[in-house]
């Protein structure tokens, strides 16, 4: 994909501010980072922007860049984007470099609100090379310290509030917690727990609730990867030998691929509805509208196509 480069991104955005922040419903964003009196929160992913509206409810008016279903390795900021950005309170990104667009652009947008990385204090895990997984959201634990990094923003940037995000959060850390035991009563009941998914974005889930990773049809943190033929068919060797009985495809990325190897492999692929939701939550309405319904939908994937 072309990009465009700092200089075109930052006079295009110029250019949008007036339009882009009086979009949505006619609410301006005032330099001061407000909505309609509400406190401007600009998230990066799909999952970022759930908790900021799961922890600030209705004293937060929060602008997702990322939109469901997207491949946020794929991301490319628009001008209206960087006009949010210019004009939040708060800005929260996931970090770990998942957002490889970010510093470039926040130069160029110059906002005087506080950016927050919601992966600090998480405990990173790293693949073969010396790169870090940035799909720290997929541990509820995890989660959890992101929430929490979130609502630490939100009071420091609306402090007359702040008793209603210690609440709001205290509430969904029970969320949280109920949804991680959820899970691990239910992976815990498998006896076969050998994984094949479309890209290696399961670790940190993987690692919590101890599945048998035996690898991904696009073997990198990064769904945009380019794939070699020794690739393919170095992962159909793999599922052959360990006796996998399905790849699970990814909502954000094209099953092409996912179920060319299934079917080489003489596999079930998990595609359609049913696939896993890895980098992006859905649409609303669908089984991965929020981050919650996204990790039932996927333990109930795994675990019907696995027992």
């Amino acid at each position: 994909m072309r990009r465009r480069s700092p200089a075109v991104l930052l006079l295009s955005a110029l250019l949008a501010v007036p339009a882009a922040c009086g979009s949505g419903g006619g609410r301006a964003t005032t330099a001061g980072g407000s909505v309609g009196g509400r406190v401007s929160v600009v998230a990066t992913t799909t999952q970022l922007a759930d908790f900021a509206r799961a922890v600030g409810g209705n004293h937060v008016d929060v602008y997702g860049l990322l939109k469901p279903n997207l491949d946020p390795h794929d991301y490319e900021p628009s001008p209206a984007d960087v006009a949010r950005l210019a004009t939040a309170a708060v800005i929260v990104k996931n970090g770990v470099g998942l957002e490889r667009w970010f510093d470039a652009t926040i130069r160029n947008a110059e906002p005087k609100g506080a950016i927050v990385d919601a992966s600090t204090g998480i405990a990173l895990r790293r693949g073969p090379g010396t790169d870090r997984d940035p799909h720290i959201w997929h541990d509820p634990r995890n989660a959890r310290v992101m929430v929490h990094t979130i609502a630490t923003a939100l009071a420091g940037a609306d402090p007359a509030h702040r008793v209603d995000y210690e609440a709001a959060e205290a509430a969904y850390a029970a969320e949280l917690d109920r949804l991680d035991a959820e899970i691990a009563a239910e992976i815990g009941g498998l006896a076969d727990k050998k994984l094949v998914t479309n890209h290696d974005a399961f670790g940190y889930y993987v690692a919590r609730y101890g599945l048998d990773f035996v690898g991904a049809v696009i073997p990198s943190f990064d769904s945009q990867a380019e794939l070699s033929a020794a690739d393919v068919a170095g992962v159909v060797k793999l599922i052959r030998k360990a006796g996998v009985k399905a790849v699970f495809s990814e909502a954000s990325v094209p099953p092409k691929t996912a179920e060319a190897i299934g079917r080489e492999a003489g596999v079930a692929v998990v595609a359609g509805p049913d696939a896993l939701y890895g980098d992006s939550l859905g649409p609303a309405g669908s089984d991965g509208d929020t981050y919650l319904r996204m990790e039932r939908h996927n333990t109930r994937e795994i675990v019907d196509h696995l027992r």
